[in-house]
């Protein structure tokens, strides 16, 4: 609602409907905008770093023998996790049953 003037009186006028509402008494009232340009630009111009750990394991791809690796549960609870595994040099991912 932004106060607009309508001859003598001040009145409420919504911005998004243009539903009108009449007030007596305009003290409390104080117009606030946003301002959406104060935005800041991050460039990353080298690839993110892994928080992953790292393992001696040959990739099935390019041969590479080190490898980031990380379990996940992807059968039943009583059943051992999953590893999966991502190599360092091509970023191929597999995975490794217990």
């Amino acid at each position: 609602m932004l106060p607009k003037k309508v001859g003598k009186d001040t009145v409420l006028e919504c911005s998004s409907c243009g539903h009108i509402e009449k007030s007596g008494k305009m003290e409390g009232y104080k117009v606030v905008k946003k301002s959406g340009t104060d935005r800041e630009i991050t460039v990353l111009d080298e690839k993110p770093k892994s928080v992953l750990p790292t393992t001696r394991a040959r990739c099935p791809s390019c041969g590479h023998d080190t490898a980031f690796w990380w379990l996940r549960q992807t059968r039943a609870g009583d059943e051992p996790s999953t590893r999966f595994y991502r190599c360092v040099k091509c970023g191929k991912v597999w995975r490794e049953y217990s």
